[in-house]
């Protein structure tokens, strides 16, 4: 949320990552060298979308996806899983100033509603619906 906004607006807990399954043995060689190695247990977690840490306070999100042959991305198990739209991860956003990758304003507010609104999600869906243009969902609503 903040990368598309350019700045932090909020405390996070976590740093939200999407990567491409095939990348998660270099992306755990990464992690570790840099001392964040340990899987964090989180309720809900699954082999697609979980949480290492460094044992202090670094703790990225993963959300690992795979690439399909019509060019749409899949998340979540081969039963249950979902397919969206490569544009889905095509936004362009800041952290602390270098330029990243990241969801589309879009699709980050379609993610952030569908389920009953939390605090973080009433600030950040707004913010992201100003910026960008984008209509505030209805229950979003004041």
């Amino acid at each position: 949320m903040d990368a598309l906004l350019g700045k932090q607006t909020r405390d996070h807990s976590d740093l939200d990552l999407w990567v491409p399954a095939v990348h998660l043995d270099p992306l755990f060689v990464a992690f570790g060298e840099a001392g964040v190695d340990r899987i964090f247990p989180w309720p809900g977690d699954r082999p697609w979308n979980f949480v290492l840490h460094d044992g202090v306070g670094l703790r990225v999100d993963l959300h690992l996806y795979e690439a399909l042959a019509d060019g749409s991305l899949h998340y979540g198990s081969v039963v249950d899983g979902a397919a969206f739209p490569a544009e889905a991860l095509a936004g362009h956003g800041f952290i602390a100033g270098t330029a990243v990758r990241c969801e589309s304003a879009e699709w980050a507010v379609r993610c952030h509603t569908g389920y009953p609104a939390r605090d973080v999600d009433r600030h950040d869906v707004p913010l992201l619906c100003r910026k960008f243009e984008i209509p505030l969902p209805e229950s979003f609503e004041p």
